[in-house]
């Protein structure tokens, strides 16, 4: 006589072992690395290897002692490097996604109201750069940006410019370098949002005598709100630690939190202090999302 589990029993253990897996992803991948970066955190550095002191001794004559410090949180607060740092990567990370929805709003839009043969062809060119290396397309900006490169031989051909423009290693190629990067990012659920729209809800607005400013204002902007919040989170999040993008567009200066994080790592080997930097960049990209739970708990629809 076999003995077996009972339907009933059976769904319930896959029901649990599916709503378990993600939370087992969350805790493998997100959780269990952080709290290894947060206990670096309270240590200090030293030449060794792993280059931290540990956070318990176990001496023999002292017994076990804590060994945690807050003096790497303390020189964060001291040195206004890092808070340079913060506040740069902040204002990029906000131009730039601001920059993306300007221009990935009438994108998704326009994609939204193309006819259905076309518009899987036009959401396949706004995933097309993502075939390929994200390093390869970052390194063709630089080759178009630079004083010989494509942009400034054709503004020399035109007569716009008399010298080659220094664009490359500012601040507007880093701008150009994220909005070229992370605008699909943008498009994608902006384009999920405005595609379920009701154009009904346009045409009676303006057979009630609405301007097409005013449809957009009353009717289009509060529908498309959960699009344009996760578009902006998409962006927002991932450039404020870039690293590759101010590294090799931006100047040598360019003070971003991902430029200060790896010199931290790998230029000083001081794991403490960048571990503490990396941990309040943390809790600073919380706020957003925390706020977007909150608006999603307000406005479930």
């Amino acid at each position: 006589m076999s003995i077996g589990i009972k339907p009933g029993k059976r769904d319930r253990l896959w029901q649990g072992a599916v709503i378990g897996l993600p939370y087992a992803w969350l805790l493998l991948f997100f959780l269990a690395p952080f709290a290894i970066v947060f206990k670096i955190s309270f240590a200090d550095p030293i030449m060794a290897q792993p280059p931290f002191t540990p956070l318990l001794d176990w001496g023999a004559e002292s017994g076990r002692q804590l060994l945690a410090t807050l003096d790497n949180y303390r020189f964060l607060l001291e040195d206004k490097l890092y808070w340079l740092s913060y506040l740069k990567s902040i204002k990029i990370a906000t131009i730039s996604t601001l920059l993306c929805l300007l221009l990935g709003f009438p994108m998704a839009y326009a994609i939204a109201r193309t006819p259905q043969p076309w518009r899987n062809l036009l959401l396949l060119l706004v995933i097309l750069p993502f075939w390929t290396s994200f390093l390869l397309r970052v390194y063709a900006w630089m080759v178009m940006l630079g004083k010989q490169g494509l942009v400034n031989q054709l503004l020399l051909k035109l007569g716009v410019v008399d010298a080659p423009l220094q664009m490359l290693y500012t601040d507007g190629a880093i701008y150009l370098g994220i909005v070229y990067t992370y605008v699909p990012f943008m498009i994608l659920p902006l384009y999920a949002t405005l595609e379920k729209l009701n154009l009904d809800l346009h045409d009676a607005a303006a057979d009630l005598g609405a301007r097409p400013s005013q449809v957009f204002r009353d009717i289009t902007l509060p529908l498309a709100a959960p699009g344009i919040i996760a578009g902006c989170l998409l962006v927002f999040i991932p450039a404020l630690g870039e690293f590759v993008i101010p590294s090799l567009l931006g100047a040598m200066d360019s003070l971003m939190i991902g430029r200060t994080l790896y010199d931290e790592f790998f230029v000083n080997q001081d794991w403490p202090l960048a571990s503490a930097v990396a941990v309040v960049m943390l809790f600073l990209l919380l706020v957003p999302i925390m706020l977007f739970q909150r608006l999603q708990q307000e406005n479930p629809s």
